[in-house]
């Protein structure tokens, strides 16, 4: 038994009779039997070793109430005052004491339980909400502040007596009676019966404590859950019946008729027994603690525990002395620096009871240098540096079974420590025993906690040796890691290991000697493809020199390297990839065709340089399938006459060219020209022409030379645009090739075999004035006709033109009177709206803060009320509608 608090006289002899207190920050509130109230700050002072208290009377409110105050309740957290006075629930201003509002529903009311609740927003904004119960006759009447006012929270519950004791608890209500106890459920009201009070009991006490509640039965004090159910197997006994209890932990404290009382809960031990006569009010916040009688107030203050923390450590009762610990007034740092040292020693104590995961739970939260806690193990500090540590108390042999499952504790400490050190600025860390030395190096203690989580890895789960290796701030030592993979052979996470720390080329000599070895898990060239593909282009150099003897085994692999979707792959430099590609492949050209095939058609690329280099291929491809085609053409046998229609791979890799020719708006024409022979590749050279808007040539390969009539109309209808100077004449020109065909020379074919000029086709151009006189200056056509061109062949064509004319001039009149009216409607809304108008006077004020509206600005609903701007919330709801 010792001294855990002292008394210290804050009121005595007062000449009003105490009914009821209650306090907040070093406020005192006294409600009196005579109706005034009190108001006292208390200012503690420590005077040659000695508490000393300032007692200030800050206000007497003498009108506060006619009739006894019998219960007070403050909520700072509103500027609140909740009293009970002549039976009747009042709030007052908690800083003038003005009264806000009564309650005429609790009339009759002869208790209440008040709770309040704190929650910090996302924004980090505070706020609190009060919810009160009070006890009317045999109701009970819950109810929630808001507005100003008390609402209705739930409907009145009836109980089968008067409540005599009720304390809140989030949603639960433990109500004492005079005859037992009962636990409540604030929503749908339904109770559960505990217990009687007890034969010799005159009144329930209920004290709240954590998450459950203490009662009082007799002269015992019994722990319960919010459900009502049993919490610790035995009760605290009092030397007689408690009159009040508060909890301030570790201690329960309780008023006795003679003396007040304080005990520890778990284990249960008697601490100090003071005499204060006749106190019968207790109240507590913020760690302060009042008792009052009917004229005297004191307050107690916990008492130096040092001597007492001492003795608790020899017996090894930690978890006590720690409480003491944390209720020292001792400076900051000294009293931070005695619960490290209890708990280090409460830590280690466990570790040797074998109880590793609570001991580690502790090590978390300490300072303590991870590698002595790591030195708790065998074999995983160097014996150099274990040999250097000492500890408090001498550690078991740990093996087998116990060996690992100390481990598992272990991991979980050290990725806690590697989560706080990757968090918090470095703390230089303390010692597990005063004279070992300690790291003092954030990249040591790093580098130690990484390395040591992957030995324990290794020995209890290797299956997260990977993820560990995988993380970017993984600090692992290399040449330990590599010893410790290297025996129990895991080879594919030694790669992990050196891709991370940028040992590429030790992982990738690794890989290729693994890959032909068929037992290892890298057998095979895809783990080398997939580490070459994330190397990205600052290796690739290293790409191209590991790359080679893959491609060389499996082509189709080896082009992955350099065609996978993923962002390192994507971002290499594509000129220097073909080039290499092309020099791997210089007689086929495979690998490159299939590179730019997916660089354009997969990953869109808009290079004109590239662009060009595919068609080029393209071209060279069909060249020499065209050779071989030729040389194996029976004799008396003519080539295909249609491009693309050839037969095998000639005919596929022609269409493909003349696909991308037509499609592709990125190559350069004019350098691509030249490169295709005159005596061939017709259909591919007047794409090209029509590219560089010499369409008149393009069209006249098509109709003079490949006589194609269908694809020289095709070419016009992907061309032609009227908004373009240099397309919206292209179907004149397909007329003017028909009706005046140039000679073949003039079309840049030296070669052509048909060298004689073609005759006009009068029928055909007759025909693409028919179809396409929309499209065709009607003046210029005229002009070619021949002169003895007869009426009825022109006469569609000219029908044509006039109805598109009076067709566009119709829409044209119709478009005009519907912007007109448009424009009247727009006129008229103006009018409407502009007839509405708002006056503000001296006199008008916002409809929801009540306050003249002035100069300041606002909003106007549509219904016509006027608020301030600030206090429009909702511009679709006005102010009184849901």
């Amino acid at each position: 038994m010792h001294d855990a608090f002292e008394a210290g006289t804050i009121l005595e002899k007062l000449p009003l009779k105490i009914e009821s207190i209650a306090c907040y920050d070093d406020i005192v509130l006294v409600g009196t039997k005579d109706g005034p109230l009190l108001q006292y700050s208390v200012k503690k002072q420590r005077i040659a070793g000695e508490i000393k208290y300032e007692v200030l009377l800050k206000s007497s409110n003498k009108m506060f109430s006619k009739k006894p105050v019998q219960q007070l309740f403050a909520v700072p957290e509103l500027f609140l005052l909740i009293s009970l006075s002549d039976y009747q629930l009042s709030v007052h201003d908690l800083q003038t004491f003005n009264l806000i509002t009564t309650l005429p529903k609790t009339k009759g009311a002869t208790l209440f339980a008040a709770d309040v609740q704190t929650m910090v927003s996302l924004s980090g904004e505070r706020q609190s909400t009060l919810q009160i119960c009070v006890a009317v006759k045999r109701k009970i009447q819950v109810m929630f502040w808001k507005n100003r006012d008390f609402m209705d929270l739930v409907p009145e519950m009836n109980m089968y007596d008067v409540p005599r004791a009720m304390v809140w608890l989030k949603d639960r209500l433990c109500v004492g009676f005079k005859r037992d106890y009962f636990i409540v459920k604030i929503q749908g009201g339904e109770s559960k019966e505990l217990f009687p009070l007890g034969s010799k009991q005159p009144e329930p006490v209920i004290t709240n404590m954590d998450d459950g509640f203490i009662l009082s039965r007799d002269d015992q004090s019994i722990f319960i859950d919010k459900e009502g159910n049993p919490r610790k197997k035995h009760p605290v006994k009092w030397s007689d019946i408690p009159i009040a209890s508060v909890y301030e932990a570790p201690y329960l404290i309780s008023v006795l008729p003679k003396c007040i009382e304080v005990r520890t809960i778990d284990p249960v031990l008697m601490i100090q027994s003071k005499a204060l006569p006749n106190a019968k009010y207790v109240c507590q916040a913020n760690g302060q603690i009042y008792i009052a009688s009917s004229n005297h107030v004191w307050r107690l203050n916990s008492v130096s525990v040092s001597s007492q923390i001492r003795q608790l450590i020899q017996n090894k009762e930690f978890a006590l002395a720690l409480e003491l610990a944390r209720k020292t007034e001792e400076p900051e740092k000294e009293k931070q620096h005695r619960i490290s040292q209890i708990q280090t020693l409460h830590a280690v104590n466990l570790f040797c009871k074998l109880k590793f995961e609570e001991s580690m739970k502790i090590f978390v939260t300490l300072d303590t240098d991870p590698s002595h806690v790591i030195g708790l193990f065998p074999n995983l500090l160097p014996q150099e540096y274990r040999d250097k540590l000492d500890y408090p108390e001498k550690l078991p042999k740990l093996e087998g079974g116990d060996l690992e499952k100390g481990l598992l504790a272990l991991t979980d400490y050290l990725n806690d420590k590697r989560r706080m050190l990757l968090k918090e600025n470095f703390v230089s860390p303390t010692a597990i025993k005063d004279g070992n030395k300690t790291l003092d190096s954030k990249d040591q203690l790093s580098q130690i906690i990484d390395t040591t989580l992957l030995k324990c890895y290794l020995h209890t789960n290797d299956a997260l040796v990977a993820s560990l290796l995988r993380l970017k701030d993984n600090n692992i030592h290399i040449e330990e890691a590599e010893r410790s993979l290297k025996k129990r052979e895991k080879y594919s996470e030694l790669i992990i290991l050196y891709e991370k720390k940028g040992l590429h080329e030790k992982a990738l000599n690794q890989l290729m000697k693994q890959a032909t070895r068929p037992n290892s898990p890298l057998y095979g060239c895809d783990r080398t493809v997939s580490y070459l593909q994330h190397l990205g282009s600052e290796h690739l150099n290293l790409i191209k020199e590991y790359s080679e003897w893959v491609i060389k085994k499996d082509p189709d692999e080896g082009l992955k390297i350099f065609t996978e979707d993923i962002p390192e792959v994507e971002s290499l430099p594509r000129a220097a990839v073909l080039q290499y590609l092309e020099s791997l492949d210089k007689n086929n050209k495979d690998l490159a065709i299939k590179y730019l095939n997916h660089v354009i058609y997969v990953w869109n690329d808009t290079s004109g340089d590239l662009h060009s280099r595919y068609a080029q291929l393209l071209r060279e491809k069909v060249q020499a399938f065209m050779r071989d085609y030729l040389h194996a053409l029976p004799e008396g046998h003519t080539p295909a006459k249609k491009a693309g229609t050839e037969p095998a791979e000639l005919g596929e890799y022609r269409q493909r060219l003349i696909n991308f020719l037509q499609d592709s708006l990125y190559y350069k024409a004019e350098q691509l020209l030249p490169r295709f022979p005159l005596d061939g590749f017709f259909e591919e050279r007047a794409i090209l022409l029509g590219r560089l808007g010499r369409h008149e040539q393009a069209l006249g390969l098509y109709v003079i030379v490949l006589k194609d009539s269908n694809l020289a109309e095709k070419y016009c209808e992907r061309y032609y645009d009227k908004s373009k100077p240099g397309d919206r004449d292209v179907y004149y020109y397909l007329l003017k090739v028909y009706l005046q065909p140039p000679d073949p020379l003039t079309l840049g074919l030296t070669s052509f075999k048909d060298s004689t000029k073609p005759a006009p086709n009068l029928q055909a151009a007759l025909c693409i004035m028919d179809k396409h006189a929309g499209c065709i200056d009607t003046t210029k056509a005229l002009e070619l006709l021949p002169a003895d061109t007869k009426i009825k062949d022109i006469l569609t064509f000219m029908e044509n033109v006039l109805e598109m004319k009076a067709a566009t001039k119709h829409q044209n009149r119709v478009l005009r009177n519907m912007l007109f009216s448009e424009a009247l409607q727009v006129h008229e809304q103006r009018i409407f709206y502009e007839k509405e108008k708002v006056v503000i006077d001296d006199y008008k004020s916002c409809m929801v803060c009540k306050k003249r509206i002035g100069n300041s600005s606002f909003a106007r609903y549509p219904n016509g009320a006027i608020v301030h701007y600030v206090c429009c919330k909702d511009p679709r709801i006005p102010p009184g509608e849901s």
